[in-house]
């Protein structure tokens, strides 16, 4: 039996993020990360130190040339996403690109514009979606008969995300760069065709604070967002369904409860301590996804903009 080629995978950025998906990555048999290229030289000399990368590259067209990788990962900045990405899509290797795919819908629209230009294979990071939790929770409620009521718990700080250095823009738009993570489970959970979003409390981008929204598929599942702005708060998901409830709480714990009796936690997984949460399974999905395999509940491009699509939905003026 013969062994397959490696996966070579190529990674732009040099951050935190991009550390941690080279962590992942390299974890998954197979995957050799071959070159980095990030617009501050001395971080990515760094993390290719760390790693034994082997090529530390000036451009997007030196990193392509001098991997032949067949995937990229980019992990840049929400505002520098459309450019760099662009740029990666005019070269034939697949792509992975960190949440939130623009920094908001229409720059979203532009990436997929350019993506099928060059009808190339493009993939969105949203880890929360490779959680051993919700993949567990998702399938107990696939038995569970009746409806479905979700409630999405989300706490953000505009004010929080200035004082730490995001740029004006990011933060008007904060709802996709961060409340996004929660938001997507709703894609997750509920079945059908979204029919209504009502505006209970909405949100007032001149002083935000409480937001409720009501969300209405035509399956008969609903979903309440309640979101907390600038008040303390969690992020939580729950969902009901006949006699059972489900809680992740946080995201990447869950625990179960049946009608009359105590709630149970469910098995965590050691990936989801060992790497930043979903990040291990996320590189496993995406490199099944090139060699024609499994890929679990890996986002596409499409797939991602979906999800941008629903919190502009909820988040109409801004």
């Amino acid at each position: 039996m013969t062994t397959p080629d490696p996966i070579k995978v190529a990674i732009v950025g040099a951050g935190y993020t991009a550390k941690e998906h080279v962590r992942a990555f390299a974890d998954v048999p197979g995957v050799q990360i071959a070159g980095i290229h990030s617009r501050t030289r001395a971080r990515a000399e760094a993390l290719a130190k760390e790693f034994a990368i082997p090529h530390v590259c000036d451009s997007v067209a030196e990193l392509h040339e001098r991997t032949a990788a067949s995937l990229v990962v980019v992990t840049v900045v929400e505002l520098s996403m459309n450019a760099v990405a662009t740029a990666c899509f005019d070269y034939p290797w697949a792509a992975l690109l960190e949440k939130p795919p623009g920094y908001d819908l229409d720059d979203a629209l532009a990436i997929q514009r350019a993506a099928r230009a060059k009808a190339r294979r493009v993939y969105v990071a949203l880890n929360r979606r490779s959680l051993a939790a919700t993949m567990e929770v998702k399938a107990q409620l696939a038995d569970q008969p009746g409806a479905r009521f979700i409630k999405l718990q989300d706490q953000q700080s505009q004010a929080r995300a200035l004082a730490g250095g995001q740029p004006p823009l990011v933060v008007k738009n904060w709802m996709f760069a961060n409340s996004i993570h929660v938001i997507d489970y709703v894609r997750q959970l509920a079945r059908g065709t979204l029919t209504a979003v009502e505006q209970i409390r909405a949100y007032d981008p001149a002083a935000p604070d409480v937001v409720l929204i009501r969300l209405q598929y035509d399956s008969g599942d609903h979903a309440l967002y309640e979101g907390i702005w600038h008040a303390p708060g969690p992020w939580a998901v729950t969902v009901t369904a006949g006699d059972r409830r489900w809680e992740l709480r946080p995201l990447e714990q869950a625990v179960t409860q049946k009608l009359g009796a105590l709630p149970q936690p469910l098995e965590a997984q050691r990936w989801d301590a060992d790497f930043k949460p979903g990040f291990r399974r996320q590189a496993e999905w995406t490199t099944a996804a090139l060699r024609g395999g499994d890929t679990g509940a890996l986002a596409t491009l499409d797939d991602g903009i979906e999800s941008m699509r629903l919190v502009h939905a909820m988040f109409p003026k801004r």
